[in-house]
């Protein structure tokens, strides 16, 4: 495997994993958790599936893998169409059959298959901001690191096509800014940054990109909290919210990554908060998984994992895609 691989693996199983996690508790209240929390990778649960199934936010994060790699580029129509194929067909899971979606997301994609440009498929109204593109949003982390760099927020047109991405079910300001955050905390991650370091750097200088642009105005004051790193890190739990409102999955996400030391702790820590289990567990995983390298997930939990052909055919697309930086840029 190349180092180029492993980080692939790193991050992508990162997302599956915290996903397969978190399915069988999803709505699970924090309450119920504590009484009897998760304490590894099991089945049944919610959604009656077996031990080491992943949902929409494994499937979509495939869908965005595998697109990229195929094409090179960021193909906007080409990533609707795998979309689609996943919620009508239930390719791109497990099993073959997709039994979870968001509603922000299947009415984007109801969209779409009514005619809509796919950058104005999503919802851009307040009450869009769940966390259906953040979930999904950490490849693009890979392709614009490898043509941007470290510091994303240097090039307005990387920010642009993360936005775009996003914007393909979630357009509003707010669900745009929390992927432009995390795919700038990932991209750090990925030179090998620490992870405190990389948290506080990715963050400042989305937020102050964002504060030279009109549109995200509105995005700001949710992201205060998020500023300084060591309030955080600090914050109790009963501070942390688990919902699927995309502000509380990142700072979820994130606060659990900067009070653990390990993919396995931080997991169950993101899981046991409730609610929103298998998103939360996706996007804090993402970002675990860079942390603590592929070696780093649990055997035990990537044994149980299944549907692990489907991710393996992702990665190995995106790692032979590495080669495609001709096309850059989005493409309809």
């Amino acid at each position: 495997m190349t180092d180029r691989g492993y980080q692939l693996r790193s991050g992508i199983y990162g997302v599956c994993v915290g996903d397969a996690l978190g399915v069988p508790a999803e709505f699970r209240s924090r309450k119920e958790l504590r009484e009897c929390p998760v304490t590894g990778m099991t089945g049944w649960g919610t959604h009656r599936q077996p031990e080491g199934t992943w949902s929409d936010d494994g499937s979509m994060t495939l869908c965005l893998a595998q697109s990229i790699g195929e094409t090179g580029g960021i193909h906007t129509h080409d990533i609707m169409d795998r979309f689609l194929e996943w919620f009508e067909d239930g390719k791109y899971s497990p099993w073959g059959e997709r039994f979870d979606c968001g509603h922000t997301v299947a009415q984007a994609l109801f969209r779409y298959k009514e005619g809509a440009v796919p950058v104005l498929c999503g919802g851009n109204q307040r009450t869009s901001n769940g966390n259906g593109s953040l979930m999904r949003i950490l490849p693009m982390a890979y392709y614009l690191s490898a043509r941007y760099g470290t510091d994303l927020t240097g090039s307005a047109k990387a920010m642009d096509m993360t936005h775009k991405v996003s914007g393909l079910t979630h357009r509003h300001p707010i669900a745009q800014s929390a992927c432009g955050i995390y795919v700038n905390i990932a991209a750090r991650l990925l030179a090998g940054t620490d992870k405190t370091a990389a948290v506080q750097e990715g963050v400042s200088a989305s937020v102050g990109w964002y504060r030279r642009h009109e549109k995200f105005e509105e995005a700001l004051p949710v992201w205060e909290p998020l500023l300084d790193t060591v309030s955080l890190a600090e914050k109790p739990e009963r501070e942390i919210g688990s919902s699927g409102y995309v502000v509380d999955t990142l700072i979820a996400s994130l606060w659990c990554l900067l009070t653990t030391d390990s993919y396995r702790e931080c997991l169950l820590k993101a899981v046991n908060l409730g609610e929103d289990t298998d998103t939360t567990g996706a996007v804090a995983g993402g970002l675990a998984g860079l942390v603590y390298g592929y070696g780093g997930i649990p055997r035990d939990w990537l044994d149980a994992l299944k549907g692990k052909p489907v991710i393996e055919k992702a990665c190995k697309a995106m790692e032979r895609g590495e080669d495609e930086e001709e096309n850059d840029g989005i493409f309809g």
